[in-house]
């Protein structure tokens, strides 16, 4: 008898693109370049949608658009600083 394979449930996937962006912020270096150790499904939609270099390279980094650099910050903020009161 085969195991039961467990529903996956549907995942909010512009939302993960936003977390990893944010991410991204903090191994942001030389000009806009990022380490690209995040998941290839998500690195390759943050690509299609204009805002990283293609991530099928032998370069550990991908380069982020003045636009994903900007909105990488916004979210890292967004999502990680604590505010002070």
């Amino acid at each position: 008898m085969k195991p039961k394979k467990e529903k996956r449930p549907k995942l909010d996937t512009d939302r993960i693109d936003d977390a990893v962006l944010a991410l991204m912020y903090l191994t942001l270096h030389g000009g806009g370049r990022a380490w690209k150790g995040f998941d290839w499904e998500t690195t390759n939609r943050l690509f299609k949608k204009g805002l990283i270099s293609d991530p099928v390279s032998k370069t550990k980094s991908v380069w982020l658009s003045d636009e994903a650099q900007a909105r990488s910050k916004q979210l890292f903020e967004q999502m990680f600083v604590i505010k002070e009161s």
